[in-house]
């Protein structure tokens, strides 16, 4: 891994090799590629919690649905990141869903088995998994904190420096966001509305704090955006 900041994206690290059970020495053969459209569900809450899951190609959302059946989305993950590892951590049964947002999406599925007996005869790469567990977990108590002690603008600003500390690309002085998230996306994520992110996003680039277009969001400088 290169830095704490990128422990669950893989597209560039030895993981995305070692996870894919079609690069994995013995159970090539065993693996049925899987595809999936637009909005078709890759797991539902109380699926049972028997594999972990890596996108090879596409976007695959993560939520979960409140009492009055009120969607929460809790992560937007694309190519190289995985999913579903929180049945390593004793996770009986989904409580959340997956749903494939590209048409042909395709994911890497591991059952939790092979992936344990991977673990059990490799110590790195058993303490490069725990790693992203906890990350994931950090990262999930941090957000929990924002919804409740941090007011709309601070949350969507925060957003885009985790995100660039996450996923940007050094470009000179700035830092370049490749982007395939939509204001609804950022709203979603950030517990705000679409309109609020819309004018957050201008206002930043009125300041020139930010640009960005349809393809990437460009953060002129990291610490002055706060």
């Amino acid at each position: 891994m290169k830095d704490s900041g990128n422990l669950w994206y893989f597209e560039e690290s030895d993981l995305f090799d070692v996870l894919c059970p079609h690069k994995t020495p013995g159970m090539e053969n065993n693996h049925i590629p899987t595809s999936y459209q637009k909005d078709d569900f890759i797991y539902f809450p109380q699926d049972a919690s028997e594999q972990i899951y890596m996108i090879s190609n596409g976007r695959v959302k993560i939520g979960a649905y409140t009492p009055d059946k009120k969607e929460v989305v809790k992560a937007i993950l694309a190519k190289g990141e995985i999913f579903g590892e929180l049945a390593l951590a004793g996770e009986e049964t989904r409580t959340d869903f997956a749903q494939a947002m590209d048409n042909d999406t395709r994911i890497c599925i591991m059952s939790i088995d092979d992936l344990k007996q991977l673990m059990k005869d490799n110590q790195e790469l058993s303490f490069k998994i725990l790693r992203i567990v906890g990350w994931r977990l950090k990262k999930m108590e941090r957000k929990i904190e924002s919804l409740v002690f941090k007011d709309a603008r601070t949350r969507i600003v925060e957003f885009l420096r985790d995100t660039a500390n996450e996923r940007g690309q050094k470009v000179g002085f700035e830092m370049m966001i490749k982007n395939h998230l939509t204001h609804k996306d950022i709203a979603s994520l950030t517990g705000t509305s679409r309109q609020t992110v819309t004018t957050v996003m201008n206002e930043l680039r009125e300041k020139n704090l930010i640009n960005f277009d349809r393809r990437r969001i460009l953060i002129r400088d990291m610490e002055k955006l706060s």
